[in-house]
């Protein structure tokens, strides 16, 4: 009843940050609530970090939600926050992700613009980044009603989307290739629910995360 009270004075999508200090924190301190895999995945004083590229996911299900956090990433860092996975062993075509990236790095600007910070990983890239620099901390906010999508970025609108856009198994409605390892069933046939998740350590770049709220609507 309190999360619904708190929903009804929000004008959503969100456009901006808010102000998710009593929100509902998504991580419990010995990550009981997570499925973690073993001796990767830590969170100590409210940083949650990995060590290895495997990912961490909430055992728990989610529709309907706003997803509040901030995250700070080494230098040449690539990262994602992963929204309603259905199945944890095939996650790359059954999860919608929004990509965390160190967009300076050489090696991530000469990949396509829908690899970088903010995009909708290898479907649709942000309008705009607005990443900080390796070393500084950056909040993103999610908003996701069943097939739409907003995320914004250091205050900032970089990218929304409509699920029901994507009705091919390997292009995007722009005529763009999916990478290989994303193409599967349609995102317009994927459910509007899942696990929540994070990418861990990758391109040997670390990745920090701390403030995970979340405001289920």
């Amino acid at each position: 009843a309190s999360e619904k009270a708190v929903a009804a004075k929000l004008t959503l999508p969100l456009r901006k940050h808010p102000d998710s200090s009593g929100w509902n924190d998504l991580l419990v301190h010995d990550l009981t609530n997570m499925r973690v895999p073993s001796r990767i995945w830590s969170y100590r004083d409210g940083l949650l970090t990995a060590t290895e590229d495997q990912n961490i996911w909430s055992k728990a299900t989610h529709g309907d939600c706003v997803l509040d956090l901030e995250f700070k990433f080494e230098p040449g860092a690539n990262s994602g926050v992963f929204l309603y996975n259905s199945d944890e062993t095939n996650w790359m075509p059954a999860s919608i992700e929004i990509q965390i990236c160190d967009d300076a790095a050489k090696q991530w600007q000469e990949k396509p613009a829908n690899w970088r910070c903010g995009a909708f990983f290898g479907h649709q890239p942000a309008t705009k980044s607005t990443v900080k620099p390796a070393g500084e901390w950056n909040r993103m906010t999610i908003t996701a009603l069943g097939p739409k999508i907003t995320v914004v970025l250091n205050n900032e609108v970089v990218n929304e989307i409509d699920l029901t856009q994507w009705n091919d198994s390997k292009l995007n409605p722009d005529g763009s290739e999916m990478p290989k390892w994303l193409q599967g069933k349609p995102w317009s046939e994927l459910p509007t629910q899942g696990r929540i998740g994070f990418q861990g350590r990758h391109a040997g770049a670390g990745i920090e995360f701390r403030k995970v709220k979340l405001l289920r609507l």
